[in-house]
């Protein structure tokens, strides 16, 4: 390119001037400055990246007279090809179908591809002659220059945040465009659009880092559903505005049982697929207008702003069908049990606190059998509120050794001798008095401190049975053992070290489960009953009979005995179809090479009963109630 320094002299040094080279320098400066203005007011108008980029190339050639300008990104792929993000007077489309790129190989040799590559400007590449364009993969971009009227083109690196981002392309009709002084104008213009660019991108995160930050104070991450956050400001806006038309609206709270049994057995992830497909189904049935959210770990809530009993009972039982159906989830179909408490405004509260408190009140009284939700009266939440201090209470009990064992006696029903005894927990409240084991051990497992009991329980039981034998009596004492504990990876280690430390026979030790906790997971708890029978313990199923096990899953438990539910064998004198089940259970354990022990057994008919249909043991009220386990050798003697 010629350069006014490489002019012609006079003999004193002084350059000779061309003045027609002088006019046209001097108009390609005024070219290139009026184009850094109008840049400059682009970028502080420019809102967004896409629209810098298009009206900083149109900047360039509505304002500079160039005959092109466009924006190129460096792609980091493999091929590392070029992205034209902008351009004016050029075809968008055409440059991109194109095979631009910026790498050291021969199609990457274009002002573009060098500039990206190298981070330094490439100025003056007169098209139709620099000997670089001359090869046939340029043939293309010779062919655009001729038809687009332009022989020159440069191109500067755009740099954001220390790395090259693309190029900014400018081409000019003038193949001797693009001197030192418009070079540097332009360079300038160029640092300007990418200080635009790395502006826009940092305002961008700056609201995105909002958006998140917001999106986190306000909405569930796991569901995407508004939070409590975001329910109580909706809540507290939906009553003034009810308050002030003079209508009523209804608080759905929504609660999942036996969540904390899910995420205990199956894990976490269980759990969070659980809700996932329950909060799915809810906003599928959720009205424009209503606010569905999620406000606690297996808890939702749906405000209903204009509406009263009737329709919050309408849409609670339209809730209770679309969750009836049960969700598959690790390989097992649950059922929910979801309960449903309405409480309303202004009738049972005037103040959003107090409103979703009642709504959450109202939960405990949705029982299946009454369509699976309440509505809120008024001792709902003082019941509540009591539940919640028994579960401190609880744990401060547990902690502080407040608990009490009791044992029931269990009697051979051919000898009539004591045979043994099922341990049993009690607990003398300081304040509230005796709480009822089928109030606290359901609250144990809501509060995850069923596994702290059975560690109470089992240390009481080896310290008991210790005791007796150092008396001379080897009563085995049978534990009960939750659908938690048998998935509890510490219970067979614990069990192993109190033999240990208190030098048990394993017979003298017993243990009860369920046989609903048997089929929460049956594999599972076969593994666990497969590991406590290796320590030499002897095992029951518990209430068998109400459960869903089959014979087939049965036979394969290593289990000793089974325990007939007392719901069959009270009324058996009275009942022939309960007669019949006991006398059927008793002969199916028999085959099986199973003692049979009947709890329940209230009264000397029920007793004769049983001694008639060769039952094994026997234990209810008929032998003795529950009694503390310091008496019980003494009624022993009594019984004898």
């Amino acid at each position: 390119m010629a350069n006014v320094l490489d002019e012609p002299t006079e003999a004193n040094g002084a350059p000779v001037l061309d003045t027609g080279q002088c006019g046209s320098e001097l108009a390609r400066i005024a070219r290139a400055l009026a184009t850094l203005t109008a840049g400059n007011r682009t970028l502080l108008r420019a809102s967004d990246e896409e629209q810098l980029l298009r009206e900083m190339c149109s900047v360039i050639v509505d304002t500079g007279g160039y005959r092109l300008a466009s924006v190129a990104y460096a792609e980091q792929n493999s091929q590392k090809s070029v992205r034209w993000m902008a351009s004016v007077g050029s075809d968008l489309d055409e440059l991109n179908s194109s095979s631009f790129t910026w790498e050291d190989c021969e199609l990457g040799q274009t002002a573009t591809g060098v500039a990206i590559r190298t981070g330094t400007p490439v100025v003056d590449r007169q098209l139709l002659t620099d000997p670089i364009y001359a090869g046939p993969g340029y043939e293309r971009i010779r062919e655009r220059a001729l038809r687009l009227g332009y022989a020159s083109v440069t191109a500067f690196p755009l740099r954001v945040e220390g790395k090259v981002l693309g190029a900014l392309i400018m081409a000019a009709v003038d193949s001797e465009a693009f001197d030192d002084a418009e070079v540097r104008l332009i360079s300038d213009l160029a640092d300007d659009l990418a200080y635009g660019i790395a502006n826009l991108r940092m305002r961008v995160q700056r609201e995105e880092a909002q958006a998140t930050i917001a999106r986190l104070a306000y909405y569930d991450t796991l569901t995407g559903l508004p939070n409590r956050s975001l329910l109580m400001e909706t809540l507290e806006s939906a009553m003034a505005v009810a308050r002030q038309d003079r209508h009523a609206l209804a608080l759905l709270h929504l609660e999942v049982g036996h969540f904390y049994d899910i995420n205990k057995v199956l894990g976490y992830s269980s759990g969070d697929k659980l809700v996932l497909e329950l909060g799915r189904r809810l906003a599928q049935v959720v009205q424009e207008g209503d606010t569905l959210a999620r406000v606690g770990e297996a808890e939702f809530a749906l405000l209903l702003p204009n509406a009263g009993a009737d329709e919050a009972v309408r849409v609670a039982q339209q809730l209770v069908a679309t969750l009836r159906q049960p969700v598959d989830v690790s390989e097992l179909t649950l059922d929910a049990r979801v309960g449903i408490g309405i409480a309303l405004f202004p009738a049972h509260a005037t103040d959003a606190d107090a409103l979703l408190r009642r709504a959450n009140a109202a939960v405990h009284q949705a029982k299946p059998t009454r369509g699976g939700y309440a509505i809120y009266t008024g001792g709902q939440e003082k019941e509540y509120t009591r539940r919640l201090s028994l579960m401190g209470d609880l744990h401060r009990a547990i902690e502080h050794n407040e608990l009490r064992l009791y044992c029931q006696p269990k009697a051979d029903i051919t000898s009539r001798r004591v045979c043994g005894a099922e341990a049993l927990v009690r607990w003398q409240h300081p304040l509230k008095g005796m709480i009822s084991p089928s109030e606290f051990i359901p609250l144990a497992e809501q509060a995850g401190t069923i596994t702290p009991l059975t560690n109470w329980m089992l240390e009481a039981a080896f310290r008991q049975s210790h005791s007796w034998r150092a008396a001379g009596l080897e009563w085995p004492l049978a534990v009960n053992l939750s659908a938690l504990d048998l998935y509890d990876p510490g219970l067979i280690d614990n069990i192993r070290r109190l033999f240990a430390t208190w030098g048990i026979e394993p017979e003298l030790l017993q243990f009860e489960l369920t046989e609903s906790a048997l089929m929460v997971d049956p594999a599972g708890a076969l593994e666990t009953l497969i590991r406590l029978k290796q320590l030499g313990v002897l095992l029951s199923i518990d209430d068998f009979g109400t459960g869903q096990s089959g014979l087939s899953y049965l036979q394969k438990l290593p289990v000793d005995a089974v325990k007939i539910d007392q719901s069959f064998v009270m009324p058996m004198t009275r009942s022939e179809d309960s007669a019949v089940i006991v006398r059927s259970t008793i002969e199916l354990s028999h085959n099986l090479g199973l003692k049979v022990i009947a709890e329940g057994v209230e009264s000397q008919s029920v007793w004769e009963r049983l001694a008639a249909l060769d039952c094994d043991v026997a234990q209810g009220y008929f032998i003795s109630m529950p009694m503390p386990a310091a008496h019980f050798q003494k009624w022993e003697a009594t019984w004898s």
